[in-house]
This record gives C-alpha cells, sequence and structure tokens, in this order.
C-alpha cells in the first residue's frame, strides 16, 4: 500500500482556493483510496434481529391472571410469562415460566387444570425456597400430558398461611395445544435450533418460542442478544417490566 497526497479543490463564484494537503492511504493494485476499517464510536451499529410474535387469529378465551397480594404480609409477586389470551402450543409436554421478584422460603404451588375439568391434571409443591427470576416448569417432568384443542389454566401461588388459602399470591395463564402445519415443522427442521424461535413467533406459538429462545440463553446465558430477544418478546405481550428486569446481570439464573 502506499500514499499519495491529495489535493481538493473546491470553485465557489469563480474563486479558487487549495485546501491543505491530506495522506490518503491507496489501494495497492487499483491505486484507488481505500475504505479504513476503522468505525466512529457515534456510528450507530446495525440493530439485531428480534423474534416477532404474531398473536394467533381466533381469539380463545382466558390469558395471563396476575398476581394478587392480601394481608399485611409482603409475599413476593408473580409474573406468568403468558400472553393476555390464551397462548398456543404444538408441543404435548409443554414448558410454562414465571417470574419470582425475590426470594421466598414460603411453599410454592403449581397447578394445571383442562378447562371444564373438577380435577386438575397436576397439583403440585414445586419448592419451599426458590431464588429470584425466571422460573421453569417443565410437565415432562410431571408425566403431564396436554390434549390437541383443549384449553388449560395453569397456575402458581405462593402458599402465605397454608391455614388460609385467601391469602396465597396467585398468577397463571391460559395454554392451548394445538395440530402443528406440516410446513411449519418442515420448515423448523431446516431452519435450525437458532431460528426456532423466530418461526415458532410468527406462527403465533407463544409458549414455543419462549421456549426455544430460553434453551439457547440456557446454552449461552452470557449473550446478550438472546436475552434481547427474550426481552422482546416479553414486551410485545405487555411485559416491559419483566423484561427489564430479565435483562440485569444481577437477575440471571
Amino acid at each position: 500500500m502506499r500514499c499519495a497526497k491529495i489535493a481538493a479543490w473546491i470553485i465557489l463564484g469563480g474563486l479558487t482556493c487549495v485546501l491543505p494537503w491530506t495522506s490518503v492511504a491507496l489501494d495497492s493494485q487499483s491505486g484507488q483510496p481505500r475504505r479504513q476499517g476503522i468505525k466512529s464510536q457515534n456510528e450507530p451499529s446495525a440493530a439485531a434481529e428480534m423474534p416477532e410474535y404474531i398473536p394467533p387469529r381466533r381469539s380463545a378465551p382466558g390469558g395471563r391472571v396476575g398476581a394478587s397480594t392480601r394481608g399485611r404480609d409482603t409475599p413476593p409477586t408473580l409474573s406468568p410469562l403468558a400472553p393476555d389470551h390464551t397462548g398456543l402450543t404444538i408441543q404435548e409436554q409443554p414448558s410454562l415460566y414465571w417470574y419470582l421478584s425475590r426470594p421466598t422460603s414460603y411453599p410454592v404451588e403449581f397447578t394445571i387444570i383442562a378447562d371444564g375439568a373438577r380435577q386438575p391434571l397436576l397439583a403440585r409443591r414445586l419448592s419451599d425456597s426458590l431464588r429470584p427470576g425466571m422460573q421453569r416448569v417443565r410437565l415432562a417432568d410431571y408425566g403431564v400430558r396436554l390434549s390437541v384443542g383443549v384449553p388449560y389454566r395453569w397456575s402458581v401461588a405462593v402458599v402465605v398461611d397454608p391455614d388460609n388459602r385467601s391469602r396465597d399470591v396467585i398468577a397463571g395463564g391460559t395454554i392451548e395445544r394445538v395440530a402443528p402445519p406440516a410446513e411449519l415443522r418442515a420448515k423448523s427442521a431446516r431452519a435450525g435450533k437458532t431460528r426456532a424461535p423466530y418461526i415458532y413467533a410468527e406462527a403465533g406459538l407463544w409458549y414455543d418460542a419462549l421456549t426455544a429462545i430460553s434453551d439457547l440463553i440456557d446454552a449461552a446465558p452470557e449473550d446478550r442478544t438472546l436475552r434481547q430477544g427474550r426481552a422482546s418478546l416479553l414486551e410485545q405481550v405487555g411485559l416491559p417490566q419483566i423484561a427489564e428486569l430479565d435483562l440485569r446481570p444481577s437477575r440471571t439464573q
């Protein structure tokens, strides 16, 4: 690479002036000015692509139920990571997510029940001691399977007083399993795991999109782009505060 001195001439109203000489790096083969590989600190970088959740066209009854607190105590708050409508899945044994605001030593119970049923499909105590942040319930861990076309209500309860269950802090959502279109499975197989959150989100499969990106985060917990992708999904269903908390390093699992 060689350098040449270039004079810049400006002609304004018949007047000619010469700007100061400057050194410009030239390409050794073409002789044309070579682009420097240095980026201005003020130049914005290209934004990473975020998953776009497209809610299903049919609006099934149900949706997100926020946590409620009763009594004098101040137990932790719960936030179900669910849309404000019935979220869909194609999995027989999907994962369900919720957020815990701070550590708790209160018992925490999980329940899932089919629409119109008298007895729950599962009612199980999760733990008597949970760390704050993102929580996950894998239905496969309990042998629970969802039927296609049946809405299910799931909930998490912090049991503040076992003798007075009206004081429970409760939150939950609604989920329904649907039959996967053949083209969706083919598209997912071709795309691979890294594109799965985008494919599921575009197909309106909330729980599958959230699980797919959460699995990627579990495998690469320091990947900021993945966490921003999950935060974007949460914001799209009206959970901006949880999205912000999930991005904080101190809140990572």
